[in-house]
């Protein structure tokens, strides 16, 4: 995948080859690193193949590089394009340009991250990102046991935007392990005496071991770190095994990925959030299919302001109470 700043050429040929589609449309991703990103990508392409729909694909240089989004969205307008499927690397920063897009007459669905507000887009395709960290903090919680009440908690995070699935997971984590949290659309305003500290990773490995090793120095007798996907969890694992304390520190994370999948069978995380990008992909495409030749509008999920696309707990180490699957049966429905 390249990015929209890597040749104007790229972006002319996009949009030559939409003007000759019946329907155009386009997916815009925060990064083309991220393995979520990569089978999101995927899952469009597929599915934008088989429905017809001329697809031109874009990402950002980095995770919250909203220049480049901001960009994307321009270039999508000025082709045409039906539809764009977005997943947001600033929630809040991105509404007007795709207002903007809505004027214009595109259908704007988010992707994985819900847009603040959520009807500034059209619709929304996404895990519940606050139960998958209620998940895993609810499996951390029961499996520490009464260790839980002296539990020293490291979380990692996205980055300082604090955008809807940042806060999301991180507060639903909180909440499942029972710890009060108090503005839900915040980062770190809780005062629970157990939680070392918040510090972020941009997503990545190398951000997840810089903010690991940050807050090792803050306490080093961390036992349990939250990470908000799984290349900052393997990131925060490798500086845990620098300072010699990968043993005995439970990990836990979101997404699913087969790599981190492998992880929870190598022990190195021990509970995911499973979520599922292609099916978020493919379904947007199918709505810009249905807006294209009905003018139809996708619907929310009952009692939810976005699509649900679904959420399973990957552990080798079930706990009464919380459903979960095995890492070898994750490895059967994993992407990445």
């Amino acid at each position: 995948m390249k990015t929209l700043m890597t040749t104007s050429a790229l972006a002319i040929t996009m949009m030559a080859g939409a003007a000759y589609a019946e329907t155009s449309a386009c997916l815009i991703t925060k990064t083309d690193t991220n393995p979520f990103f990569v089978k999101m990508k995927e899952g469009a392409s597929e599915a934008a193949a088989a429905n017809g729909i001329e697809l031109s694909t874009f990402a950002g240089k980095y995770d919250g590089d909203v220049e480049t989004q901001v960009a994307a969205v321009e270039t999508c307008i000025a082709s045409g394009a039906k539809g764009i499927l977005i997943t947001p690397t600033d929630s809040r920063a991105l509404v007007p340009v795709v207002t903007q897009a809505r004027e214009a007459g595109a259908l704007v669905i988010a992707l994985d991250t819900q847009f603040e507000p959520a009807d500034a887009a059209d619709a929304t395709f996404a895990t519940d990102n606050f139960k998958a960290g209620v998940l895993i903090g609810q499996w951390a919680k029961a499996k520490m046991g009464d260790d839980a009440a002296n539990a020293k908690i490291a979380l990692l995070d996205l980055n300082a935007s604090e955008i809807s699935v940042d806060y999301q997971r991180d507060n639903g984590f909180l909440q499942g392990f029972g710890i009060d949290i108090k503005d839900p659309t915040d980062i770190g305003d809780e005062d629970d005496p157990r939680i070392v500290g918040n510090d972020v990773t941009n997503g990545s490995p190398d951000g997840g071991r810089t903010a690991m090793e940050n807050l090792l120095q803050v306490d080093p007798d961390i036992n349990l770190v939250y990470t908000i996907n799984e290349p900052a969890a393997a990131g925060a694992y490798e500086a845990l095994k620098s300072f010699g304390k990968e043993e005995g520190v439970l990990i836990v994370s979101v997404d699913g990925g087969c790599p981190g999948v492998q992880d929870i069978a190598g022990g190195v995380i021990g509970a995911t959030s499973m979520q599922f990008p292609l099916l978020m992909a493919s379904k947007g495409i199918e709505a810009i299919k249905a807006f294209a030749e009905t003018g139809e509008k996708p619907q929310n999920s009952e009692g939810l302001d976005f699509f649900n696309t679904g959420v399973e707990l990957i552990t080798d180490e079930p706990v009464d109470g919380i459903p979960s699957i095995t890492s070898a049966e994750g490895l059967k429905k994993c992407w990445g």
